[in-house]
Formats: structure tokens, C-alpha cells, sequence
């Protein structure tokens, strides 16, 4: 079987590093750009999707009678350009000079990227905001980004107003809703969205197109520590990006879509992997849907759209997952010996590229492809490792590719993605058609390009997806993006026997032991969290320690059965603090670490049980779902003291 990758033609050895690969495929061509010669911007790509759907459908959403949803009601593209159109007017007459900042505030909903197609007819970059990054992260956006104006929901409007004495120059806020209510005064202008359409109705202004290296958006990410960094994306980056899926789609490695498909809006849009599916679905004229804003009813909203691709995060994947499998579980006897059997037979299919068997899908999986409306033909994941048992199982469960992509805020979202019809497990695939990749030697974690018989090492990034700059911190950029436009990304990966990238480890996070020792955390962590009894793991070490300690959230369904079988009754909290359980776990962590090949000093040596998870609303994870390492340290601060003494003790 031949790489998938190559070596880029004419690349020059260099000690500490590989040679950069690149798609097969795509080897003597030049990195994508466009689809289209006269699609150069995302103003460009939004007018492709007018010339060829103008009068069908492109925004939907339920409009709610009486508390429930109905079908999904749509505007055209036509009617979507016309109110583009008419805000983007607004803009120029009320004196916005072009690259200047407008906020987006909200769930995700028809008015955030009409404003946003707005703002690119204008010339104007969006700066999109999420309540999830914290009151101060938001007045510090705000601020740095001298936002004057921002659209925003009526539930964000009260947050905005309540730090109105912070926001320096903030001016007016546009309103999503219809109508608004505000307690108290306010030296801030209100306007209402169809208010603010009408006066740009009243005063046409011609277009100021921008140009590919013009800002688009600057999206901030959450980091795991400290205060946000603005990703600057330009036009062009997330063009050659969403461009870069059509090329695959063109050459058989990914689905092609047209404007008869559907896709569902729910993932966020302040993240660019949402905003790079869109854009690739609203430049082939297709239907977007937009979920009510509550994911509680997501898959209700599923089953009224019913969409031919999803994309999605690990978590959702994990908790469709978790459900089946425990509805299978829940039957017993010859129902769960039928589905072993089934998913044993496709999973043998896999293997021979084969995707599909009519009686099983039929018998088997019909009621786990309607979870989803019964239409996808393609599912993708990204923003996070999935699993390889869960990404099999959905292969099999809806007989379709799942395409697995990996990169970050500032490659545009998208600098890998696992090829149509591949059917083996734990890689990323290959180098999208923009970009190039190569693997840089970290000799402080012993990963080298020269290893054997797999080359490993940092993965760099360079392309015409690869963002500017982080806004107003040129020597965090300086960090991040190397003299020769190589971004950096903290990521340690291989290259398998077929070519793909395997992300293995993270560089960032490492920590050093007193004897001089490295731990990547977040390593141990995913080894550790694989173990059926645990939910959740922070593992913590410092260079004045000569071992790793860990905080430990089991799972609660694993833990009451283990209980139940113990005579231990009690809810999870009083479970937790048992010290059978606490030795019994440890125990297991040792033994289950040791057989995933972790080395003695990267597993924990303690151990304390907390029964709540890990989550946004307490701030240990960031929005996607990443662990807030500082904040973790600083809440479970006397725990860790309390286990280092245990050790010592021992």
C-alpha cells in the first residue's frame, strides 16, 4: 500500500528536523488557494452561494408558538444578501472606517452570520464572543479590540451592560431579539436588529470589498492559562482551508457536497471550526439549520432537519456511545448477543474497506442512524481526540466515512483530515492541500525525527490556512510562528507506515520531577481516563517533587455498581471519600498504567476522589473542553499538599 504523503520535492535536510510532507495527491502542485479564481474572500464565497441557490433555501430555523418548536421556517439567499446588504450600509453610513472591530454576541443563530457576511460586505472584522471565557476575559477582549459595537442576544445584552463601566468604548449594541428589556440606565445605544437593517435600507452604500490578506475574524482562544490570545485570521486562511476540503472532494478523499445538502448549526460559532463548516456548506449554495439554542433539544432539532452531514466534538460522539451501548447492555441475552454479532460482522467488513452490509444496518443500526435524522451520509469530529473504539463504532453504526480532523485556532481549524474510505484507527490522515507539516525534534521528552521505526517529534504547521498574528502581542507570535512562518503548535506527532499523522503527546504542558524526569500530563491523563471506573484525571507534579499525584473524578455508573457489589450504600459523594474505594482505584490506576506502557515516575503515587466533574460552569475546563491546569492547582491546592504528605509518610 503506498504513503499517503510525501516528502515535499526539493525540501532541504535539515539537522533537528524531518523534511515536510505534503498529500500525495497534491505533491507538484502549489498549496491551495481557492476553489475558484473569482472566489478570493469569504465575501466572494457567500456571492458564489447566491449565484447558484439565490432563490432557495439558505438559513432555517423553528420558530416557537406557544412554547413548541415548529418546522423549520428558511430565507433564501437572496433574502439573506438583501438584509446583508442593507446592515453592511448601516455600517459604512453610521462611519465604521474599513478593518475596524465589530463583537458578536450569542448562541448560534441566523442573525450572528448575517451580521458576519455583513460585516466582510463592509470590510469589517467580527470579533465573536462566549460568556464561557468569564466576565473578565470579556471586558479584556472588548477593550483590546476598542469594540464600539457588538450584536448581541438579549440574554448577552445584561451581561454586557453589567460591565459597562469597564467597556471603554463600547457605544451600541444591536439586539438579536425583537425586543429587549433594560433595567436601569444605560449611556449606551440600543438598537434593535431590524432597526438598525432598516437604516442601512434607507441609505445604500456600495461595497468595500476586502482582499484575501484583510482580517476576517479574530477569535480568542481560551487558553489554559492566563487571559485569551487573539487569533487573527485573515480571508484567505479560512478560504484556502474550506477550499482545501472541495480539492479532497474533487481527487475522492472526502465527501463532495452541493447545494442539495443539509447541515445542522449548533457546534459554536466564536469557534472557527464551526465557522470553516459553514462557510464550506454556504459556498455550494447548501441549507444551514440553526438548533434552537438549547442542546437539551438538539437531537429534537436533529429529527426536524434531518441533516446529510454532521459535524460534531468527541464528547456528543461519546455520549451517543455511551447511550447505545448501555441500551444494548440493559437488554441482555439474545438482543446483546445479536448485536455483538452484527457489529463483529461489520467490523470484520471494515477491514476489507467494506462501509455497508443491508441486514445489519437494517436490523441493527436503522434506529442509530435516526438518532441523527436518518439522512447523513458523512460525519466528521474535531477540537479533540476521539477514541478509536467510538470512531469504530460509528463507522460501523452508519455505514458512512468518519472523518477525523486535527488542528487548531490558528491553522484555520483544519491542517489534517483522515481520508474517504479509511478504515484504520488512531491517526489524524494527512496534510490538508494548503499546508505542509513537518516534525521538529523535542529532546527534552526523547521524541526525535530520526526514530525508528517512526519519526516523531514537535508537529509544525506552515500555509496559506496559518493566521497572522496574535492581536497586539507580537512576542506571543514570536513564540508561536518561527522566522520561516512555521507555526508551532505544541503538539508532539508521528508519522505512521502509510504517511498519516498520529498526535501522540503535548509539549506544553510538561512538567519536571526533582530527579529530572518529564511528564507530559495530559498523556498520563488520557491513559488514565481510559480505565472504565474513571470519568476525569488531573495529574500534578512539580520539580520539587520526585513523583506525580493525582486528582481523580471516577465515574459514577462504574463506581455505584462497584459499590453495590462492595455493600457500600450512599451517594457519590459519600462513596468517594471510602477508603476501599480510594486503594482499590489506586491500585488499578498502578496496574492499568503500567500495562499502557506509562513509565513508573508518570503514574500517580496518590490519589484523592472528588465526585464533581470537571466542567465549564466551575471553571476547570475551557469552552472546548480543555483542563484549566492553573485553576485546577489553585482549587485543589491543600488536596495536593495533603497527597504529597501522604507519600512521604509511606
Amino acid at each position: 500500500m503506498s504513503a499517503l504523503t510525501v516528502e515535499v520535492p526539493g525540501a532541504v535536510e535539515r539537522p533537528g528536523e524531518g523534511k515536510p510532507r505534503k498529500i500525495r495527491q497534491f505533491a507538484n502542485k502549489p498549496l491551495t488557494v481557492t476553489y475558484d479564481e473569482n472566489v478570493q474572500t469569504l465575501y466572494d464565497n457567500f456571492n458564489k452561494g447566491v449565484e447558484i441557490s439565490g432563490n432557495r433555501p439558505c438559513y432555517g430555523k423553528r420558530i416557537i408558538i406557544n412554547g413548541e418548536p415548529g418546522p423549520y421556517v428558511w430565507l433564501t439567499y437572496n433574502e439573506v444578501a438583501a438584509r446583508r446588504n442593507n446592515i453592511a450600509s448601516a455600517f459604512i453610513k453610521r462611519g465604521f472606517a474599513e478593518r475596524e472591530n465589530i463583537g458578536l454576541f450569542s448562541v448560534n443563530r441566523m442573525e450572528w452570520t448575517i451580521a458576519e457576511h455583513a460585516c466582510f460586505r463592509a470590510n469589517l472584522c467580527t470579533v465573536p464572543l462566549y460568556d464561557t471565557l468569564g466576565t473578565e476575559a470579556i471586558e479584556y477582549i472588548c477593550n483590546q479590540t476598542e469594540l464600539k459595537m457588538i450584536f448581541a442576544s438579549n440574554y448577552k445584552i445584561k451581561a454586557l451592560l453589567s460591565l459597562e463601566s469597564k467597556l471603554k468604548y463600547l457605544k451600541t449594541i444591536v439586539c438579536m431579539d425583537d425586543e429587549f428589556v433594560v433595567e436601569g440606565d444605560t449611556k449606551i445605544e440600543i438598537i434593535k436588529f431590524s432597526d438598525f437593517m432598516n437604516e442601512g435600507s434607507l441609505s445604500p452604500q456600495e461595497e468595500r470589498k476586502p482582499g484575501r490578506d484583510d482580517p476576517a475574524t479574530i477569535c480568542y482562544t481560551s487558553g489554559t492559562t492566563g487571559l485569551p490570545k487573539g487569533v487573527v485570521l485573515s480571508h484567505g486562511n479560512i478560504l484556502s482551508d474550506v477550499s482545501s476540503v472541495r480539492a479532497c472532494g474533487d481527487e475522492g478523499l472526502a465527501p463532495v457536497f452541493t447545494s442539495e445538502d443539509v447541515v445542522i448549526s449548533y457546534l459554536p460559532l466564536a469557534h472557527v471550526f464551526e465557522r470553516v463548516i459553514s462557510h464550506l456548506f454556504i459556498g455550494i449554495g447548501a441549507r444551514i439549520g440553526f438548533y434552537q439554542g438549547d442542546t437539551l433539544k438538539l437531537v429534537e432539532d436533529i429529527g426536524a432537519l434531518s441533516p446529510t452531514f454532521f459535524p460534531s466534538v468527541p464528547r456528543l460522539y461519546n455520549r451517543i456511545y455511551d447511550k447505545v451501548l448501555a441500551g444494548v447492555k440493559s437488554k441482555g441475552g439474545l438482543a446483546e448477543k445479536l448485536f455483538s454479532y452484527g457489529f463483529n460482522s461489520k467490523k470484520e467488513g471494515l477491514k476489507k474497506g467494506k462501509f455497508k452490509n443491508w441486514i445489519w444496518d437494517n436490523l441493527l443500526f436503522a434506529k442509530v442512524k435516526e438518532r441523527l435524522g436518518g439522512k447523513v451520509r458523512a460525519l466528521i469530529t474535531g477540537s479533540a481526540p476521539l477514541s478509536p473504539e467510538v470512531l469504530e463504532f460509528f463507522r460501523i453504526a452508519f455505514g458512512c466515512d468518519v472523518h477525523e480532523g486535527y488542528g487548531q485556532t490558528e491553522t484555520s481549524a483544519g491542517a489534517c483530515l483522515t481520508v474517504s474510505g479509511e478504515t484504520t484507527l488512531g491517526h489524524v490522515g494527512v496534510p490538508l492541500p494548503c499546508c505542509e507539516i513537518k516534525l521538529v525534534d523535542v529532546p527534552e521528552m526523547e521524541y526525535f525525527s530520526t526514530d525508528k521505526p517512526h519519526p516523531r517529534g514537535e508537529i509544525c504547521v506552515k500555509g496559506n490556512n496559518c493566521f497572522k498574528e496574535y492581536f497586539k502581542q507580537p512576542e506571543k507570535t514570536k513564540e508561536t510562528i518561527d522566522e520561516e512562518g512555521w507555526v508551532h503548535t505544541g503538539d508532539i506527532g508521528l508519522w505512521n507506515d502509510r504517511g498519516c499523522l498520529a498526535v501522540i503527546d503535548r509539549k506544553k504542558n510538561i512538567f519536571k520531577l526533582a530527579q529530572g524526569e518529564y511528564v507530559a500530563p495530559e498523556k498520563v491523563e488520557s491513559v488514565i481516563c481510559k480505565h472504565p471506573m474513571i470519568s476525569q484525571a488531573f495529574v500534578y507534579g512539580d520539580s520539587f517533587q520526585s513523583c506525580c499525584v493525582g486528582i481523580i473524578v471516577p465515574d459514577e455508573d462504574a463506581v455505584s455498581a462497584w459499590a453495590k457489589q462492595n455493600s457500600l450504600n450512599g451517594s457519590l459523594q459519600e462513596i468517594c471519600k471510602n477508603e476501599t474505594l480510594l486503594k482499590f482505584l489506586l491500585k488499578e490506576i498502578l496496574a492499568f498504567s503500567k500495562s499502557n506502557d506509562l513509565k513508573g515516575f508518570e503514574i500517580p503515587r496518590a490519589i484523592h476522589l472528588e465526585h464533581s466533574p470537571f466542567s465549564i460552569e466551575n471553571d476547570l475546563l475551557t469552552p472546548t473542553f480543555k483542563l484549566k491546569r492553573n485553576e485546577a492547582k489553585k482549587i485543589y491546592l491543600k488536596e495536593i499538599e495533603n497527597l504529597y504528605n501522604q507519600t512521604k509518610e509511606k
